[in-house]
C-alpha cells in the first residue's frame, strides 16, 4: 500500500510588499538612527527575498499610518487577544482560497470523497476551530475525520503529510484533505532585539492545500517512500516559538545555518541508506525555503546543483518565508515542472523547526505513462493503464 500527493493548491493574501519597502516600515517602527537603518537594509538585501505577502493591508506602509500596528510603546501594540481576533477573521479565507486552487487542479473531482480532513498552523488557533469552519465552508459531511496539527512551525506540514500517509495505506479509499495556513506577519515584534528583527526580516502569509489519496492516480502524483525524523538538541535555545503577551515571539538564531551545517549529511545518510539511494540518484531537492542561508548550507553540504533546487530559492524569494505552507509552495512547482516529463524520478526534502528538529522524507513522481516495478512489489505495475 503507498500514498499518492494528487494536486497541491496554494493562496496568498491581496497585500503583497517589495522586501525593502517592508524595510522602511520596520526601520520607522522602532525609530532607527541612519546607521541602524542601512545595517537593517544590508540585511534585508541579504535574505534572498524580494517581495513578501501580509493579511494587512498597511503592513508595507509608514508606521505611523497603521491600523494594526499602533505607534507608541510597546504597550500600544496589539495584544494576543487582537492578533487571534485577525487570525480568526483571515484564516478561513486564505484556506479556502488554497483549496479550491487544489481541487481545480482534480478534473470530476467530488468533495463527498474527502475522508479526513488535517489542518496545519502555528500562528494562532481558536475553538470550534479552523478545521470545523473549513467543513461547514465547503459542505464536507459531519462525519469526516479531523486531525490538527498545531504549533509546530516550520516543519509542521511533514507531520501531517505522515499522518495522511499512514491514513492511506490503512485504506485504499482513503482521500484526506491536508491545509497549511499561517499568519506570521500578524506577531510583528516592536523591538530592537535581533531575534526579532531576523523574524520581521524573512516571514510572510499564505497557505497550502493537498490532496493525499490512497488510490493510484491519473497524471502526475507524489509518492512518499520514507520519511526521517532527527533532532539537534543543541540548537534548542536558537529556534523556539512562544506566546508572549503581544503576540507569537520567534527566536531564529543566526546560528541556525551553522547547526544544520553540522547535521545535514548525517540526516541524509540515514535516509537515503535506508533506501539504497545516494545523493546523485535524486532528481530535486525540496528544502524549506527558510532562509537564504540554510538553503546555500545545505547545497554546499550535500553538492548539489543549484538547478536542482532551484524551486526552493524562487519560492523563497517570491514570497519569503511563509512556515508550514513554505514546503508545498516548493513541491508544487516541481509538480508543474514535471507536467510533461513521464520518467521515473525522485525527490527528497528537508524542512526545519523548534528543537532543533530536521525533517526528511524521499518522494517518488508517480507519472501516466510508464510502467515500473514499485520497491517491494513483485508484480509490475502499468502507471499508464490506471
Amino acid at each position: 500500500m503507498r500514498s499518492f500527493i494528487t494536486a497541491i493548491g496554494t493562496a496568498n493574501p491581496a497585500h503583497g510588499f517589495p522586501q525593502l519597502k517592508i524595510a522602511e516600515f520596520m526601520s520607522d517602527a522602532v525609530s532607527m538612527t541612519e546607521e541602524e537603518r542601512q545595517r537593517l537594509f544590508t540585511l534585508y538585501r541579504a535574505t534572498g527575498i524580494k517581495h513578501r505577502y501580509s493579511v494587512l493591508p498597511d503592513f508595507g506602509t509608514a508606521f505611523e499610518d497603521s491600523d494594526f500596528f499602533k505607534p507608541g510603546e510597546k504597550a500600544a501594540m496589539p495584544s494576543v487577544a487582537e492578533r487571534m481576533t485577525l487570525y480568526r477573521k483571515e484564516a478561513l479565507p486564505l484556506s479556502i482560497a488554497a483549496i479550491e486552487n487544489c481541487l481545480d487542479q482534480l478534473k470530476s473531482f467530488s468533495k463527498d470523497k474527502i475522508t479526513h480532513l488535517i489542518t496545519v498552523s502555528c500562528t494562532g488557533m481558536y475553538a470550534p476551530g479552523l478545521d470545523l469552519d473549513i467543513v461547514q465552508s465547503l459542505g464536507l459531511p459531519h462525519s469526516v475525520n479531523r486531525t490538527c496539527v498545531n504549533f509546530m512551525g516550520c516543519y509542521a506540514a511533514f507531520s501531517a503529510l505522515k499522518v495522511s500517509d499512514a491514513i492511506c495505506k490503512s485504506d485504499k479509499n482513503a482521500v484526506v484533505l491536508m491545509v497549511c495556513v499561517e499568519l506570521c506577519t500578524i506577531h510583528y515584534q516592536k523591538s530592537m532585539n535581533w531575534d526579532h528583527i531576523l523574524s520581521n526580516a524573512i516571514f510572510g502569509d499564505g497557505a497550502a492545500a493537498v490532496v493525499i489519496q490512497g488510490d493510484k492516480p491519473k497524471g502526475v502524483a507524489l509518492s512518499p517512500e520514507l520519511f526521517h525524523c532527527d533532532l539537534l538538541p543543541e540548537g534548542r535555545k536558537d529556534m523556539a516559538w512562544s506566546i508572549a503577551d503581544f503576540g507569537f515571539e520567534m527566536i531564529l538564531s543566526s546560528y541556525v545555518p551553522s547547526m544544520i551545517k553540522g547535521g545535514i549529511k548525517e540526516l541524509t545518510s540515514k535516509l537515503l541508506s535506508k533506501l539504497s539511494y545516494n545523493v546523485d540518484e535524486i532528481d530535486y531537492f525540496a528544502i524549506h525555503p527558510g532562509g537564504k542561508k540554510i538553503l546555500e548550507v545545505i547545497k554546499d553540504e550535500l553538492e548539489i546543483k543549484k538547478v536542482k533546487c532551484q524551486q526552493s530559492f524562487d519560492v523563497l524569494a517570491e514570497y519569503g518565508n511563509m512556515s508550514s505552507p513554505s514546503i508545498l509552495f516548493v513541491l508544487k512547482r516541481i509538480m508543474h515542472d514535471l507536467q510533461n516529463d513521464f520518467s521515473s524520478k525522485r525527490i527528497l526534502s528537508f524542512a526545519f523547526g523548534p528543537g532543533l528538529t530536521m525533517e526528511s522524507m524521499v518522494l517518488e513522481v508517480v507519472t501516466s505513462g510508464f510502467a515500473k516495478t514499485l520497491e517491494g512489489d513483485k508484480e509490475l505495475i502499468n502507471i499508464g493503464a490506471v
